[in-house]
Parts: structure tokens; C-alpha cells; sequence
């Protein structure tokens, strides 16, 4: 839990950077050649790095069967942790880039430990998803609402290298901690394996066990996480910066709202006060609001059919996003219920797709199963992001909505095949 919090408090804390990249830089030098920063060229840089975060899942995968979760773990928090110190010692975008990168890697190899370690060694899986799945949304809510606050007051630097120290800490608590992480796996299992079972041994192995997994629905489960992914990078990469223009989310100056006093405690000088801005705090509470969803999602797929869950929670995405830019035109109000609802379900669906995968794949590649899973939901997913911004340098935001009404709708009909044939 502590893990998957740190992995997405720096996840969705890079948007919150990209607003402020997008007015400090102004060009990305490559040395050979120059690319002006835009919401289309810096999405393609922020996409490498959410690549590498889905893309490395695989292999990660792979190992966790082989190495356990422990040691993976131990790993992805040193590596978090070292990213924002790089991160926040960038003098350019190429080091940024590179920041992005080494958190990309790193953080690749959490989902498929930690939940492989939940569907082996948890006994009501579906609750333990929910938890699991609370921590993370803690993480991607506060996480981004103090570096919002932190932002305030110090440069955005400041901010990454104060978030870069927390992971490292957690890491020397990561390699003492020990635990039977095949506690709920009987000795033979209904599929041939079994608790001393050690995964994929070798490149032949890899593939036929792949091929195993992808020649019954598992392949139809994968195009729905692929969907998931592409609709949560598509619609949180950018949204900062969609809502800054919206009515209601004008920048607030702060000393309207505190006295000099205060402001003078807190070492704001006399004419230099800092802005406050709508847009962060309505995208923080739109995460937190997950933790809902989060536990909500557990709970149902403890109770009902999950392929169920899946095409309902889909369905209701689809309609979010098409009354997006409809009810953005309505004022602050009626988008905040909106973006209470889509903040529920954009979670919600999370615990009932990681149930999903265990119900459909073999124990003994439980972390080849999951390596493949976020593959599709971060690595394909991420695709998502660079989506977003050539969508909206090059059309609007309609289009862009339009775009993830129509990723939800192959989940959705993909949910209601797969209830039919369960």
C-alpha cells in the first residue's frame, strides 16, 4: 500500500508540472535539431516516459514470479525516489525527459508485484484489491494537492527533490519486511502449478506460456485494460490545462484571501503574492475522489459477476465523456458534480479489471498475467497522453472527448461479450 501510493503520487503529479513547463521552456534542443514546446511536443516527451511504466511491466512480470514481490518492490521505491531527485536538479527538458524515464522503469515493476502478491497471498481478494486500491487513490488525491500547496510558496524544483525523499526511506523499510506471499495458494492448484512453482525459466517458456494466456478470453480482457488505460492517460495528462480556461477557474491571488499577517508568516513579501489556481485543486479532488471508487469497485466484485462491472462502469465512462464539454459550458457547479461522478468511476473500474485477470489466467504466471495487464494499461494506455495533446494542438476539446467516449465503448462491449460467454 505504501508503494502503490508513492507510484502514483509521481505519476499524476507531472501534469501538475507540465502546466508550469509549458510557460518556463521554450524550446527542446536535441542537439541536431530544436522542437518548440507545445502541449503536442512536450506530451510526446511526457508518453516515453508513461510508456516504460507499462512496457516494463512485462518483464517485471516475468521476474516477480521468479524473484518474488519483496525484492521488486524494494527496487521500484529506490528508483521513484532517485527519479525526482534527478527531476528536481533538471536544468532542461532532455534531463527531465531522462527524470521521466528512470521513474518510468522503475516504477514499471510495482503493479505486477504488488498485485500478484494480492492474488496469491490475500484471502478475499476482491477487498484486498479495494484497499490496495484506496492507497494508490490516496496517493494520486494528496499527493498532487500538496504538491499543489507546496507550489504556492517554492519553485517547482523545490517540490520534486522534497517527494524524491520519501520513496528512498520507504525502500530500506521494503528490504526488511518479510511475509509468506503465496499464503492463500493451495500446494496443487486446479491448473498444475503450484506455491513452489517458479514462472517463466527461460525465452521458450515466455512464449509458451504467453501463447497460453492469449489463446482463450484473457486476449479480450487485455483489449479492455488497453481501453482503460488509453481513457485514464487521455482524459488526467492534459486536464489541467483544459480546465485553466474554463469560466470559474480564474487565477486567485492569494493575499485576497489570507491577511499580511499570514502571508508575512509564511514568507510571502509585500507585492509578490502568489496565485492560487481552480484547476489544481479540482483535479486533486477528482483523483481523491477514486478512493471511492476504489473501494466501492472491491466490494461489488466480491458480490456480482465481474464482466458485469466492467460493462456497466464503462458504459457510464462513455456517457461522462460525452457530457464533458457540454456541462463545462454550464459554469463551476454543474462540472463539479460531473467530475465527482467521472472521478468515482475512472477508479472504480480498477479493482474489477485486476479481479477480472486472476479469474481468467492460471496461478503459476499470476505475474506474467498482470506484467501483461499493465503492459496494456500503462504502456499501450500511455499512448493516451501523446493522443491528448496532438488532439488538442491540432483540433479541440470535443474532439478529444469524443475520442475517449469511443475507447470506452469497446470496453464496454467487450464487458457484455465476455458476461455472456462467462
Amino acid at each position: 500500500m505504501i508503494a502503490h501510493s508513492a507510484v502514483h503520487t509521481y505519476e499524476m503529479t507531472v501534469p501538475l508540472f507540465m502546466v508550469i513547463w509549458l510557460s518556463e521552456f521554450d524550446v527542446i534542443n536535441l542537439g541536431v535539431a530544436q522542437f518548440d514546446v507545445t502541449t503536442a511536443t512536450l506530451g510526446a516527451m511526457v508518453t516515453v516516459g508513461y510508456a516504460l511504466f507499462g512496457l516494463g511491466a512485462l518483464p517485471g512480470g516475468v521476474i516477480v514470479d521468479r524473484l518474488g514481490s519483496r525484492r521488486l518492490i524494494s527496487a521500484c521505491l529506490l528508483g521513484m525516489g532517485l527519479s525526482y531527485i534527478l527531476l528536481g536538479l533538471a536544468p532542461n527538458v532532455l534531463i527531465i525527459a531522462l527524470a521521466l524515464v528512470v521513474w518510468g522503469v522503475s516504477a514499471s515493476v510495482y503493479h505486477p508485484a504488488g498485485l500478484s502478491l494480492i492474488s496469491k497471498g490475500v484471502e478475499d481478494r476482491g477487498t484486498g484489491f479495494a484497499y490496495h486500491g484506496i492507497a494508490g487513490n490516496l496517493g494520486i488525491g494528496l499527493g498532487p494537492l500538496l504538491a499543489t500547496v507546496l507550489l504556492l510558496f517554492v519553485h517547482w524544483r523545490t517540490v520534486a527533490l522534497v517527494f524524491g525523499t520519501p520513496a528512498l526511506l520507504a525502500s530500506l523499510y521494503a528490504t526488511r519486511a518479510s511475509f509468506d506471499e503465496t499464503a492463500m495458494v493451495e500446494d496443487a492448484t486446479a491448473d498444475g502449478g503450484s506455491k513452489a512453482e517458479s514462472g517463466v525459466e527461460s525465452l521458450s517458456e515466455f512464449f509458451s506460456k504467453s501463447k497460453r494466456l492469449f489463446a482463450g478470453s484473457f486476449i479480450l480482457v487485455f483489449v479492455v485494460v488497453m481501453c482503460s488505460g488509453l481513457y485514464y492517460r487521455g482524459i488526467l495528462t492534459f486536464l489541467p490545462e483544459l480546465l485553466r480556461d474554463l469560466p470559474g477557474f480564474k487565477p486567485i491571488p492569494i493575499d485576497s484571501l489570507l491577511s499580511s499577517g499570514i502571508l508575512s508568516t509564511l514568507g510571502v513579501e509585500s507585492g509578490s503574492s502568489p496565485m492560487l489556481h481552480p484547476q489544481d485543486y479540482f483535479y486533486s479532488g477528482l483523483l481523491l475522489v477514486g478512493v471511492v471508487g476504489q473501494y466501492v469497485g472491491g466490494k461489488l466484485t466480491d458480490r456480482f459477476p465481474v464482466e458485469y462491472g466492467i460493462a456497466g462502469s464503462f458504459g457510464v465512462l462513455a456517457v461522462l465523456a460525452l457530457l464533458f464539454v457540454p456541462v463545462s459550458e454550464m459554469g463551476l457547479v454543474p462540472l463539479m458534480a460531473l467530475g465527482t461522478v467521472l472521478g468515482m468511476f475512472l477508479f472504480l473500474v480498477q479493482p474489477m479489471y485486476q479481479a477480472t485477470v486472476a479469474e481468467y489466467t492460471p496461478t503459476g504466471t499470476r505475474g506474467l498475467s498482470y506484467g501483461f495487464t499493465y503492459l496494456g494499461v500503462f504502456g499501450v494506455g500511455a499512448l493516451g497522453g501523446g493522443v491528448a495533446g496532438a488532439i488538442l494542438a491540432y483540433a479541440d476539446m470535443a474532439v478529444l472527448f469524443l475520442t475517449l467516449a469511443g475507447f470506452a465503448t469497446v470496453a464496454l462491449t467487450l464487458g457484455l461479450y465476455l458476461a455472456r460467454n462467462a
